[in-house]
């Protein structure tokens, strides 16, 4: 466990920061709802690696709650609530036989949990009719979903291997 030092707080407190404004820019930019949140969970993965899982696991909830409370876009505040500390968790499921299923499991739960506070708490009709066109459509978003959710977690896996090796050579 690395030691808590004023260095550590001061970059979780301007990540964190940096977090929050793109969490922001998620109403201003057109089509950024899951990107917004993707790129928080790239800071998150650097606050993971650097500070470790304790401030980590602050800083997530610190962005988590500012998102939610501030964030204009509500479904791109919900989506880091449900899925922001995933690069907390990765190195644990990585770990597991079964990783590829807690993954899928973890992703499809997560939006399964979101359509169901959009729906409930928040009164947006996200699936519209209940057509055979609509459930169609539906299925595609889960699946595109399943396949952005993967390569963020390749790519969170690129950047392992590649802080490891510089680890190693530095």
């Amino acid at each position: 466990m690395r030691p808590t030092n004023t260095k550590n707080i001061a970059l979780c407190g301007l990540l964190a920061a940096a977090a929050v404004v793109m969490m922001l820019l998620g109403g201003l930019i057109p089509l950024s709802t899951y990107v917004c949140p993707m790129l928080a969970c790239l800071l998150c993965y650097v606050v993971f690696r650097i500070c470790g899982a304790r401030l980590a696991v602050v800083w997530y909830a610190a962005v988590a709650i500012l998102a939610v409370l501030i964030g204009p876009d509500k479904e791109a505040s919900l989506v880091f609530l449900l899925l922001g500390y995933y690069p907390i968790l990765k190195p644990g499921i990585d770990r597991s036989p079964l990783r590829i299923l807690w993954k899928v499991l973890l992703f499809n739960f997560s939006v399964l949990l979101l359509s169901v506070l959009l729906i409930a708490v928040m009164g947006l009709d996200i699936l519209g009719d209940s057509s055979t066109v609509s459930f169609a459509f539906t299925l595609i978003l889960l699946l595109l979903g399943n396949l952005v959710f993967f390569m963020l977690d390749r790519l969170l896996s690129v950047l392992d291997k590649k802080t490891k090796t510089r680890r190693k050579n530095g």
